[in-house]
C-alpha cells in the first residue's frame, strides 16, 4: 500500500529573504524616543500624582528648598562681599577648587547611582530580558542619574553663582548662561560615573562590589583629605588678604587647562567680567560661550563613548554578576553578627536575631551605607580642618552649636530616607513574622535600636571631633554631647514611631514610601525637632557666656542677659532639651505600637 504522496507547500516561513518591516526590530534612535517617551508618560503621571493626591508634600518641598536657598543666599553674598572687601583675587581658586571636588564626588556618586540602577533594579532586570539594546537601556537608566545629580548640583551652586554675580556686577548674560553652564558640566561627572560602573562591573566580577565600593571611598576621602591639609597647614589670627592668597594658593594644583572644572570656572568668571562690547571674537561673552562648546561638547563625546562602551559590556558585566550570585558560596554568619545574638540573655535574644537581621541588610545594600559613609566622612574632614582658624569662646560656641544642627540635619535625612520605610518594607514577608515566636512590639524596639544606636556612634564621634577641633570646653562639650544623644534618640523614635503609624505594606520600593505623606510628615518634624533642641541649648549658652565676656572687660549689662543668661539657665535648657527629646522618642514610639499591634497581616 503506497503512501499518499505530500506535495510541499511553499510559506513564508521557507522563503528565504529580509523578514517584514513590522517585525524588525526599531532602530537605536527610535528606541531610545520610545524609552525616553515612556521616562516622560512616568514623569507627567508622577507630577501629576503630587498634584492632586500630594499637594502638601510638593508645598514643603517647594517651600523647605526656597528657604534653604535662600539661606544659601544669603551666606554666600556676604562671603563675596567681604572678599571683594579685601581686594584678594582668589575667586579662580575658590571656584576651581570647589568645582574641582564636586566633580570628584559627582563620578563616585553617579557611578554608585548608576550601579543601583543598571543592575540591581527591577526594571533593568526587565529590560535586560527585552530585545531592547544594551545602550539604551543604559541611557534610559542615566536619565534618572543625571537628573537627580543636576537637581542637587544646581541646588546648592546656584545660590553660590548668583550671589558672585550680584556682587560682581556681572550683566544680564551671566544670569541666562549660568543654567546652560550647570547642566553641560554635570554630564561630565555624570557620563564618566556611569562608564567606570560599568567597567567595573564587568572587568571585576570575582571582586566583590562591597569592597571595591570601600576602597572607592576610601581613595576619594584620601584625595579630598589631601586637598583639606593644605587648608589646615595654614594657621592665623586673623583674616587678611595675604593670610587669604597664600592658604587659596594651595589649591593651584585645581587650575588645570584639562580639567572640565576649570572650564567651568573660566568660563563663568569671563561672563561676570562684564565687558560687554565685543571686539571681534575677543570678547567676554564670545569668551564664555567658547567655555560652553567645549563643555558640551567634551560630554556629547563621552556620550558617544559610554554607548558604545555599553553595547559591548553592559550585558557581560550583568550576566557575570548574576552568575557571582547563583554561584556563591552559602552565606557563613559574621564573627560580629554571633557575638551580637548570643549576647544577653534568653529573652532578648529574638529583639538582637532582628537587629542582626536589619544590620545584614543595610551592609548588603551599597546604596544605604555608602551614602553613610560619604556624607559622614566629608563632615569628619570638615571637622578636623576648623582648626584652621582661631575663635573666641563665645564664636566657637556657637559654630560648635551649628555644627551639631548640620549632623542633626543629616541624620535626619538618612532616618527619613532609610529608617521610616523599614517597617512599611516587612509587608511582603509580614505573614513570616506572624508564625515566628516574636512579638510585634520586639519588631518596632528592634528598628529604634538599630537607627538610634546605629546613629549615636558617628554622630557623638563628629560632634566631639568638632568641639575639640574648637577648642570649646568640656561644660560645654557635655552639653553638645547631651543634644546630640537627644537628637539620635528623638530622631530615630520620630522615624519608626511614625513609619509604624503610618505603615504601606503593600510598596516594594523605598524611596516611594519615604516620599508618601508619612515621610513628608516625619523629615518636617524631624527638623522642627531639630530646631528646638538645637535653640534651647544654645541661647542660654551663648548668653550665658557673653556674660562672662562683659564680666571680664567690667561692663555686664544684667538686663539684657537676664536669668537666661545665668548658670541656672542654661542648665534649665538642658533639662527642657532632655524632656523635649525624651516626649519625640517615647510618644511616636508609643503611638505606633498601639497601632501596630492592631494591624492586619
Amino acid at each position: 500500500m503506497h503512501s499518499p504522496s505530500i506535495t510541499p507547500v511553499a510559506t513564508t516561513s521557507s522563503v528565504a529573504g529580509p523578514p517584514p518591516a513590522s517585525r524588525r526590530l526599531p532602530s537605536v534612535e527610535a528606541e531610545s524616543r520610545l524609552l525616553f517617551g515612556l521616562r516622560a508618560r512616568l514623569a507627567l503621571a508622577a507630577l501629576k500624582t503630587m498634584l492632586t493626591q500630594a499637594r502638601l508634600r510638593l508645598t514643603l518641598v517647594i517651600l523647605l528648598s526656597a528657604l534653604f536657598w535662600g539661606s544659601l543666599y544669603g551666606l554666600f553674598y556676604e562671603g563675596f562681599a567681604f572678599l571683594n572687601s579685601l581686594h584678594a583675587e582668589i575667586i579662580s581658586l575658590l571656584f576651581n577648587g570647589f568645582f574641582s571636588s564636586l566633580l570628584l564626588m559627582l563620578v563616585f556618586s553617579n557611578a554608585i547611582l548608576m550601579y543601583s540602577g543598571l543592575y540591581c533594579s527591577p526594571e533593568a532586570r526587565l529590560l535586560i530580558t527585552l530585545p531592547a539594546r544594551p545602550e539604551a537601556v543604559f541611557f534610559h537608566k542615566f536619565q534618572e542619574s543625571f537628573w537627580f545629580s543636576s537637581w542637587g548640583f544646581i541646588l546648592l551652586g546656584s545660590p553660590m553663582l548668583v550671589a558672585y554675580g550680584v556682587v560682581r556686577n556681572a550683566p544680564w548674560t551671566y544670569f541666562l548662561l549660568l543654567l546652560p553652564f550647570m547642566v553641560a558640566f554635570v554630564v561630565i561627572p555624570a557620563t564618566l560615573g556611569g562608564m567606570l560602573c560599568m567597567a567595573t562591573v564587568a572587568c571585576v566580577p570575582r571582586l566583590r562590589m562591597h569592597a571595591l565600593a570601600i576602597a572607592i571611598t576610601a581613595s576619594t576621602a584620601g584625595a579630598i583629605w589631601l586637598g583639606w591639609s593644605a587648608l589646615a597647614s595654614a594657621r592665623a589670627d586673623s583674616l587678611s588678604p595675604i593670610w587669604f592668597e597664600q592658604t587659596m594658593s594651595r589649591l593651584a594644583i585645581t587650575e588645570q587647562k584639562f580639567f572640565p572644572s576649570w572650564w567651568l570656572a573660566s568660563g563663568l568668571i569671563e561672563s561676570a567680567s562684564g565687558k560687554t562690547a565685543l571686539e571681534g571674537e575677543s570678547g567676554a561673552v564670545m569668551e564664555s560661550l567658547r567655555f560652553l562648546a567645549l563643555l558640551a561638547s567634551n560630554g556629547l563625546m563621552l556620550q558617544l563613548l559610554a554607548g558604545w562602551l555599553a553595547a559591548r559590556i553592559y550585558r557581560l558585566g550583568f550576566s557575570q554578576l548574576s552568575a557571582e550570585v547563583t554561584a556563591r558560596r552559602p552565606l557563613r554568619i559574621s564573627w560580629f553578627d554571633r557575638m551580637l545574638t548570643q549576647a544577653g540573655t534568653a529573652a532578648g535574644r529574638p529583639l538582637r536575631i532582628l537587629i542582626v537581621k536589619d544590620l545584614r541588610l543595610f551592609r548588603r545594600d551599597i546604596a544605604q551605607w555608602s551614602q553613610f559613609v560619604i556624607f559622614f566622612g566629608l563632615l569628619g574632614l570638615y571637622f578636623l580642618n576648623i582648626r584652621s582658624f582661631t575663635y573666641n569662646n563665645s564664636y566657637a560656641t556657637m559654630i560648635g552649636f551649628l555644627n551639631l544642627a548640620v549632623v542633626g540635619l543629616i541624620l535626619s535625612t538618612f532616618t527619613t530616607r532609610f529608617v521610616f520605610p523599614m517597617i512599611s518594607l516587612e509587608g511582603r514577608r509580614f505573614w513570616i513574622l506572624n508564625l515566628l515566636p516574636v512579638h510585634r512590639d520586639q519588631i518596632v524596639w528592634s528598628k529604634f535600636l538599630f537607627s538610634c544606636v546605629g546613629g549615636t556612634l558617628p554622630c557623638c564621634g563628629l560632634v566631639l571631633l568638632s568641639d575639640m577641633m574648637l577648642g570649646i570646653r568640656w561644660p560645654v562639650v557635655a552639653i553638645h554631647e547631651i543634644c546630640c544623644l537627644m537628637l539620635c534618640m528623638g530622631l530615630s523614635g520620630i522615624a519608626v514611631g511614625l513609619g509604624a503609624l503610618l505603615p504601606d505594606l503593600r510598596e516594594a520600593s523605598p524611596s516611594k514610601i519615604a516620599s508618601g505623606f508619612g515621610g513628608t510628615l516625619a523629615l518636617v518634624l524631624s527638623s522642627l525637632f531639630i530646631m528646638a533642641v538645637v535653640l534651647l541649648a544654645a541661647l542660654p549658652t551663648h548668653l550665658y557666656l557673653a556674660g562672662l565676656g562683659a564680666d571680664a572687660e567690667g561692663t555686664r549689662r544684667p538686663d539684657l542677659v537676664g536669668w537666661a543668661g545665668s548658670l541656672e539657665g542654661v542648665w534649665a535648657g538642658v533639662a527642657a532639651v532632655v524632656v523635649l527629646g525624651t516626649v519625640a522618642t517615647l510618644l511616636p514610639l508609643f503611638l505606633g505600637l498601639r497601632h501596630f499591634r492592631q494591624l492586619e497581616a
